[in-house]
């Protein structure tokens, strides 16, 4: 084994992991009610009376609140003067300590129809046409546009989207922390394998380090691959056992004030082969021309062109074909592990400062293996800078 991999044990590992002694600073009011207020920016320019936000990642982004969606409705009326939210009277003990801008509250009892509720806020607030939130589901737009006919409803998706694409410097701060967790996780969890270790006690390991280390809770997703099943990009069923030889691929990630790390780690256990070697560094090379070709001015399809050229150079692909990059070469990141503008062929969104990106154009060879190395980086006037450094080595991957 190297170094980095092996010869240590769970408890050995998890015993040295403490939260960071200084903490990034949560999102507070203030910086609330700056992105309530470039959203009624945006409402005035677009003609919209309204933004209707329901329980999910908006709402969190706009006033804090954490919930997820459920079949109850919670969601706030954000107009150019106003903020009205709506909620089960259950549930107002509950809304009041997370609450983060000045709203005032419609409750609703459990056998009242909560839409019939928001037809009479948007009634209430002159509402003509209101955008909804792009987390709200068909089932619940049916019920809002059934109670208030009168409205015409519109996608609240190219206002939000655009407004959380580019991070403020304190949302950069609490990504850059979860990241580093992460990757410290990474780094115990090689540091535990052992021939005939089990997939299961990898991602194990990785919920408790990522709770030992000060993260929202444990893992908020863990794939642990091993050997072929690395060719397949989200892992497949079962509980592989590590052989000596193998590829091992871990992709895992954590929340910080609900802002996500991702970071994927693509190393040997024991010798590689030549050919696993070789598509290591081709691998690395093509992560490496996704990050120089990012610069601000730059369409996100293009820095994915620049990964694939290099892949192509080296006979890969062309295109999705395989060997080669089956997908995108990376998707933007924040409150959603996945969320827009992405590092893909289609999308021309401008890069611009304060964007953040993951950067993974993995290389499959189906049936053999697969090699993932997934690092973030973000925007600056300049160009593109890394939260953490990324993998030097295939055998020395820390």
């Amino acid at each position: 084994m190297s170094n980095s991999v092996g010869g240590s044990n769970p408890e050995t590992e998890l015993a040295a992991l403490s939260p960071p002694e200084s903490r990034a600073a949560r999102i507070d009011k203030v910086e609330r009610e700056t992105r309530i207020a470039r959203l009624r920016d945006g409402m005035r320019e677009q003609g919209i009376d309204a933004v209707f936000l329901v329980a999910g990642s908006n709402l969190r982004y706009f006033a804090g609140v954490p919930w997820g969606l459920t079949e109850r409705l919670v969601g706030i009326a954000i107009t150019d003067t106003d903020a009205v939210a709506i909620c089960p009277k259950f549930e107002d003990s509950a809304l009041a300590p997370v609450l983060q801008i000045d709203a005032s509250c419609r409750y609703w009892e459990e056998d009242e129809d909560p839409n019939a509720l928001a037809a009479d806020v948007f009634g209430d607030l002159g509402v003509k046409v209101a955008a909804l939130d792009p987390n709200c589901p068909l089932w619940l737009y049916e019920r809002l546009k059934n109670a208030g006919p009168a409205i015409s409803f519109r996608n609240a998706e190219p206002l939000t989207t655009a407004l959380r694409a580019r991070k403020s410097n304190a949302e950069l701060a609490l990504l850059s922390e979860a990241k580093k967790m992460t990757l410290e996780v990474h780094r115990r969890a090689a540091r535990i394998l052992r021939e005939g270790i089990r997939a299961s006690e990898v991602r194990a390991f990785i919920d408790n380090a990522h709770r030992a280390i000060g993260a929202d809770g444990g893992n908020t997703f863990c794939a642990v691959q091993f050997g072929e099943g690395t060719a397949h990009p989200h892992g497949v069923p079962g509980d592989p056992a590590l052989a000596e030889g193998d590829v091992v691929l871990i992709d895992t990630g954590c929340t910080v004030d609900g802002y996500n790390s991702d970071i994927t780690r693509t190393y040997a256990f024991g010798a590689p082969s030549d050919e696993a070697q070789r598509v290591w560094d081709i691998e690395k090379e093509a992560q490496q021309a996704a990050f120089d070709a990012a610069k601000p001015g730059v369409t996100c399809g293009d820095v994915d062109r620049a990964a694939r050229r290099v892949l192509e150079t080296h006979g890969l692909g062309p295109g999705y074909r395989l060997p080669g990059l089956p997908h995108r070469t990376g998707h933007g990141i924040g409150l959603d592990i996945h969320e827009g503008p992405y590092l893909m062929l289609a999308d021309k969104t401008p890069l611009a400062q304060g964007m953040c990106f993951s950067n993974e154009p993995m290389v499959v060879v189906p049936g053999e293996f697969g090699i993932r190395l997934e690092d973030h980086f973000f925007m600056t006037d300049d160009g593109a800078e890394w939260f953490t450094e990324p993998q030097s080595s295939f055998t020395e991957p820390f």
